[in-house]
């Protein structure tokens, strides 16, 4: 079962974690406020009803009269002040009522052994409580808001960063030696961006070396066998006429094409080929090749187009598509020409699903109903010609047809929409839906 994946900003997720820290702190510090205050007042608040008891008593000790609204032996008296009057002590007592602002009693005992109290509730004091309640909250809202704020502000500037050195990446992907993520994520700050663009060049400089190792160990063991298979196949040229010569001439010129294919795919991972632009009849250009290569090939023109492009290498594409379809497929061969995409379509058994994964690999041919039969370099070049051209190529398997044929293989070029750079840089190419 897939696990739902929520994707969202580094800003977002920063602004997030700084506003419920905020919020956090916000409230905390906010119910230490509140409680204090409260404590505050009701302390106060017994001290005023203690000074006013203390009053009343003495005034009614002499006067015999109550102040204060004072009253003795008040029936409602709480049970508490009366267990304290018994014991002959002065005392305060808050009646909460669940209703707001409490109740604050006062009792002591006079000379005449009855109980002399007073209570009250002191609502302007605790409006005052209202009103810093909603300070505090307006000034938590106010925190939280600026935690966004500034989180945004901070997220921001690290995700341009981010972002930045992962365009970079993608450049030193696409082949572009002369980038370097460090530069191109410029800015004053030194932090772990800077540290993580130093690791990708310094691993991008290692891979170069290595791959650039690598396609010189390659193109120097082919070039130093052009010149001995040159040789064998004229030597064959020689032989007497007969099925071994035959065979000889034939794996012969075999070797040939292989050592041929082995340069130009060296040539092409050098990042050094450069396309030779024309403007070409995008329709007319394609039939008349394919006629060449493929007599029996069906040729659609949907729409024509006029291109910018190298016609050698664009040649080279379609006679490796068709050449890979008549090794790998089966006829019928479909070439399609709408606008600025080739299509070619075969009604074979389709690509491995290893190609359709991870695209061509040179020395690999695929399932083992499509090996034996070539050295797996056709589609390689042919994708690297696409990206000297600026072009997409694409693959994928059509779906099998109602009376339960196969879909076969189906290679799709999409040719730019502008011409290829003279920087070897590659335009951006719109694909229609």
């Amino acid at each position: 079962m897939a696990r739902f994946a929520f994707r969202t900003g580094l800003r977002w997720k920063v602004s997030l974690a700084i506003a419920c820290v905020g919020a956090l702190i916000a409230t905390s510090l906010s119910l230490v406020v509140h409680n204090a205050a409260r404590v505050s007042m009701l302390d106060n608040s017994r001290d005023v009803m203690d000074e006013r008891v203390q009053v009343a008593q003495r005034f009614y000790e002499s006067t015999h009269r109550l102040l204060f609204q004072a009253k003795l032996d008040d029936p409602a008296l709480p049970q508490q002040l009366k267990d304290e009057a018994t014991r002959g002590l002065r005392a305060t007592y808050l009646q909460d009522n669940g209703s707001g602002t409490p109740e604050v009693w006062a009792s002591v005992p006079v000379s005449d052994g009855r109980v002399l109290s007073v209570h009250g509730q002191f609502l302007d004091r605790f409006a005052v409580l209202d009103d810093l309640d909603r300070v505090l909250v307006v000034g938590s809202l106010a925190v939280v808001l600026g935690g966004v704020a500034l989180g945004v502000l901070i997220g921001d500037q690290l995700s341009r960063r981010l972002r930045k050195a992962a365009a970079a990446a993608r450049k030193v992907a696409e082949g572009d030696s002369q980038v370097r993520v460090r530069e191109e994520i410029g800015g004053r700050v030194r932090d772990e961006t800077d540290e993580l663009a130093r690791a990708i060049d310094g691993m991008a400089d290692a891979l170069r070396q290595r791959l650039e190792a690598e396609r010189r160990v390659t193109a120097d063991i082919a070039h130093e066998l052009r010149t001995p298979v040159t040789g064998l196949l004229t030597a064959a040229e020689l032989l007497p006429p007969g099925r071994p010569t035959e065979l000889v001439r034939d794996r012969a010129q075999a070797m040939r094409t292989l050592v041929e294919d082995v340069l130009e795919v060296a040539r092409l991972d050098g990042f050094a080929e450069r396309a030779e632009l024309e403007d070409i009849e995008l329709g007319e250009f394609i039939a008349r090749r394919v006629r060449m290569v493929a007599p029996e090939a069906r040729i659609t023109v949907i729409w024509d187009a006029y291109v910018t492009t190298d016609p050698r290498r664009l040649e080279r594409i379609v006679g490796n598509l068709l050449a890979n379809a008549a090794k790998h497929g089966k006829p019928p061969f479909e070439v399609t020409i709408e606008g600025r995409m080739i299509r070619v379509r075969d009604h074979g058994s389709g690509f491995p699903d290893e190609l359709l994964k991870e695209g061509p690999s040179r020395f690999r041919t695929g399932a083992s109903d499509r090996s034996g039969k070539g050295h797996g370099l056709g589609l390689t070049i042919a994708q690297g010609q696409a990206r000297v051209l600026g072009a997409r190529l694409t693959f994928r398997n059509a779906e099998p047809t109602a009376e339960g044929g196969r879909g076969g293989a189906v290679a799709l070029l999409w040719l730019p929409d502008s011409a290829p750079t003279n920087t070897g840089s590659f335009p951006i190419i719109h694909v229609p839906d």
